[in-house]
């Protein structure tokens, strides 16, 4: 859990907690998802984590505690057309429909060495008042089918940083086991948010 008392940046790591139930015709079943994050995340920020998830389909979230404002953190993470600010693992984004408002389509391209090419994603939210921005994959070349993630940042308790929380629903490729799908985005997520804490606090020693 997150303390006040921290001076650097931390991660903590939860798994969303997914009951099932069974019924239906063709016995289906239908799955409901609890937030997976409670304290320190507000509810008005938790309800934003909570996923319908399906019976082939895992789900996370990361957390991520920055020492900026969430001013300086929101102008790097709001940039639709330029993930690559922090997320290292792209190597370039062009913004295929739109100008940066939700429905907005963009095509990414990945460094070389991953088991992938190119990801082409659509903007779901993008609330600067709540601080919340969400996209979904609707193509490109890799495993990750369905996937969708929301990112909300709120302020640390004493009010000087910034706590973000990326959570993400995807199905789990053939093959593939559920936690073996959660290492493997977890990981990429991680580093991510480790990136944007470094970019966001070096910004602020700038000023």
């Amino acid at each position: 859990m997150l303390s006040t008392r921290q001076q650097s940046s931390s991660i903590l790591l939860d798994r969303i907690i997914t009951t099932t139930t069974s019924g239906g015709a063709g016995g289906c079943g239908a799955i409901m998802s609890k937030p997976c994050v409670t304290s320190p995340v507000p509810e008005s920020v938790a309800r934003y984590h909570t996923h319908p998830v399906g019976p082939n389909q895992c789900c996370s979230a990361v957390i991520q505690q920055i020492n900026a404002p969430i001013s300086t953190v929101w102008s790097v993470v709001r940039r639709f057309d330029n993930p690559q600010a922090y997320k290292h693992f792209v190597k370039s984004c062009h913004v295929l429909v739109g100008n940066g408002d939700v429905g907005t389509l963009r095509e990414i391209h990945v460094i070389s060495g991953l088991p992938a090419a190119r990801s082409t994603e659509r903007l779901e939210i993008l609330d600067d008042e709540q601080h919340v921005i969400s996209f979904s994959v609707v193509g490109g070349d890799h495993r990750l089918a369905n996937y969708r993630s929301v990112t909300t940042l709120h302020p640390t308790p004493d009010g000087n940083g910034t706590v973000v929380v990326e959570s993400y629903v995807v199905d789990i490729p053939p093959g593939n086991t559920n936690d073996e799908t959660c290492v493997f985005v977890d990981t990429i997520v991680k580093c991510n948010l480790q990136s944007l804490a470094q970019i966001a606090e070096n910004k602020l020693q700038l000023k």
